[in-house]
């Protein structure tokens, strides 16, 4: 009894899915056997297969099932998926499903329904009324709601690793190292930029204050006000920094121009506070004609909308972020919705929590001097994310470089 047949398709050898199948059935102590295996020939052909895994156990099975349909395995004998009701605000069934962040299917009342608004770690929500499926964090369900349960009925697709010529964005292949080309690797992401700009989709970048630390600040507002950026994800410690160096021409008190430690100048981003603050926000201050330059300028003359999420660390804050984080969270979920590459650019913290929300389908890139950050990234279910470990102040000018060919 404690054994079911699955079935995996698609360039399951290309993308390492067959092995890692493998690999999480023996891993866990389960068995398996192969009953069918076809190996596709040509770069447009699928590969197929259908295993038999078996275990001591119905729980461990069902733990074994749980791990292979994250990656896409799915069970061959198709029944519905299950729906249990949520009995309070806030709290689902015992058994409910845990998202990845692939492309997810439900087969419920007949019909497979897209999971719209996929994201890592959520439940998944049914409206019968209209006949949706959509992912929703657990502090946003309410009681009364469908919420899917158990394992039935759930098809999972990750990206896969393109046939033919390889590129940067390969899914589940960017090792963590700093000794890759990054003069190729750089080429190939402005390549991508300007596909994607020339198609009319949409960037974000997620940046920390080590942009305005290494002298970048400059090479963000331009390809803000040049239209590569739009959106901006960062904290209150990018958009102070920013105006310092705007109305100081310092950041955390050194000088941009010259790395000389100016006298008195940690009292600079108070300054900088206090002089938004005076002004009610960073566009009176725009308006105002006070602040006249820099990555928070341009966002507001170029109507980039941003988020600017609190932390227990801030100074000030600025009048502009947004102090509850869930709040923060939730408007970073509603724009990523329609972003078709994020980056993220010397910010562990805001890094993870963007790839929490968005979809594997997201072309992303992680650019930071310390590897723990794309480490950390990857180590969180973000497998699709490119890293790169560089210094940002050699990383933005080449990206801007290449941009402007």
């Amino acid at each position: 009894m404690n054994r079911r047949e699955i079935e995996l398709s698609g360039h399951i050898i290309d993308s390492l899915v067959f092995p890692k199948v493998l690999d999480i059935i023996m891993d866990q102590g389960g068995d398996f056997k192969i009953i069918e295996f076809n190996v596709g020939k040509r770069k447009t052909d699928i590969s197929t297969a259908k295993l038999i895994v078996s275990a001591d156990s119905p729980s461990l099975l069902d733990q074994i099932l749980g791990e292979l349909s994250e990656i896409g395995a799915s069970i061959s004998e198709i029944k519905e998926a299950s729906v249990g009701v949520s009995p309070k605000d806030k709290v689902v069934p015992e058994n409910f499903y845990s998202t990845t962040n692939h492309t997810t299917h439900v087969l419920y009342k007949g019909d497979w329904l897209l999971v719209e608004e996929i994201e890592m770690d959520c439940m998944i929500a049914i409206d019968e009324n209209n006949k949706r499926a959509y992912s929703k964090p657990i502090g946003k369900v309410k009681k009364g709601d469908l919420i899917v349960v158990g394992r039935e009925g759930i098809k999972v697709t990750p990206p896969e690793r393109p046939r033919g010529k390889k590129g940067v964005f390969e899914f589940m292949n960017s090792d963590v190292s700093s000794e890759k080309p990054l003069k190729s690797t750089i080429e190939e992401i402005a390549t991508e930029i300007k596909e994607i700009k020339n198609n009319g989709g949409k960037i974000a970048i997620v940046g920390g204050p080590a942009i305005v630390h290494t002298g970048s600040a400059n090479l963000l507002a331009d390809l803000i006000k040049e239209g590569f950026i739009d959106y901006l994800f960062a904290g209150n410690a990018l958009a102070t920094h920013d105006i310092e160096n705007a109305l100081y021409g310092t950041s955390l008190g050194v000088c941009i121009k010259t790395g000389n430690v100016v006298n008195r100048g940690h009292r600079h981003h108070i300054k900088a506070i206090n002089t938004i603050n005076n002004s009610g926000s960073i566009k009176k201050a725009v308006e105002d004609g006070i602040l006249k330059k820099g990555i928070m300028y341009e966002c507001i003359e170029n109507d980039v909308p941003y988020v600017l999420a609190g932390s227990i660390r801030d100074d000030g804050p600025l009048p502009d972020v947004i102090t509850d984080v869930i709040d923060a969270q939730e408007l970073m979920r509603q724009y990523s919705q329609d972003v078709d590459m994020v980056i993220m650019i010397a910010t562990m913290l805001h890094s993870i929590a963007t790839g929490n929300i968005i979809s594997s389908k997201v072309k992303s890139i992680c650019v930071d001097i310390n590897p723990a950050t794309v480490t950390k990234l990857a180590d969180r279910g973000s497998a699709q994310v490119l890293s790169i470990v560089t210094d940002i102040g050699t990383f933005l000018p080449l990206l801007y470089d290449e941009i402007n060919k």
